[in-house]
């Protein structure tokens, strides 16, 4: 009994290590899977016409008329599955969308990346070049990644009411400068006594209509 219990508990622990080598193996990437990259944006089974262009691949027709309706055949790429409106399952269907290409698309459509090196702040306002991208879920033609100009509108985090208040309150003393980070003009507000009231008076104007905003070039809040 007691050889036939030692015997059990070493195939035990036997089986235990087979599971743990094996286990290994496979996060190891001996065994892959080979998961395509695009899965984690198609949804399971969820409705054809929804799917994220990444998903499909649609035979686009670029001679479409812009602004119009227009309707393209398309297919799920490998290991999607999606369902129509009957929730059967299907491989090719119908996108409904219209003709317009990926830049003509409306800003709500797509998102850009932002600068903090431009003046937002600037006679005649600063622009710059940002990289912008197509929303998932939004079709459209050409490149879903393209170039465009836009509005330096970034800020810093300083607030008109508090620039504005210092100036009414502090400002003779250059409060308000050194708050907008302007700290040479706050050094000459300050020994010079607000510029003997004159500049005091400037300044309350000039940040009251926005004209005079933070140093680094960033909007209001």
């Amino acid at each position: 009994m007691a050889v036939a219990g030692f015997l059990l508990w070493e195939l035990r622990r036997l089986c235990r290590v087979l599971l743990f080598l094996s286990q290994f193996y496979i996060l190891s990437g001996g065994e892959s899977t080979d998961i395509p990259p695009y899965m984690m944006k198609c949804p399971s089974n969820g409705l054809c016409s929804r799917l994220p262009a990444d998903c499909i691949e649609c035979k686009t027709n670029f001679s479409c008329v812009y602004g119009k309706p227009v309707t393209f055949d398309c297919t799920v790429k490998p290991s999607v599955t999606c369902v129509d409106q009957d929730f059967t399952s299907r491989k090719s269907f119908v996108l409904n969308m219209t003709c317009r290409f990926c830049w003509q698309l409306p800003e709500t459509d797509y998102e850009c990346s932002s600068s903090t090196s431009c003046m937002a702040v600037s006679c005649p306002r600063q622009r710059y070049t940002a990289n912008c991208t197509v929303r998932d879920h939004v079709h459209c033609l050409g490149n879903r990644t393209f170039p465009k100009m836009l509005y330096c509108n970034w800020t810093g985090g300083y607030k008109w009411s508090t620039a504005l208040a210092l100036s009414i309150t502090l400002g003779g003393f250059g409060a308000d400068r050194f708050y907008l980070g302007q700290w040479r003009e706050g050094l000459g507000k300050l020994f010079s006594f607000g510029g003997l009231g004159i500049w005091t008076l400037l300044d309350v104007l000039l940040i009251g209509v926005g004209y005079v905003g933070p140093a680094d070039g960033s909007l209001y809040i």
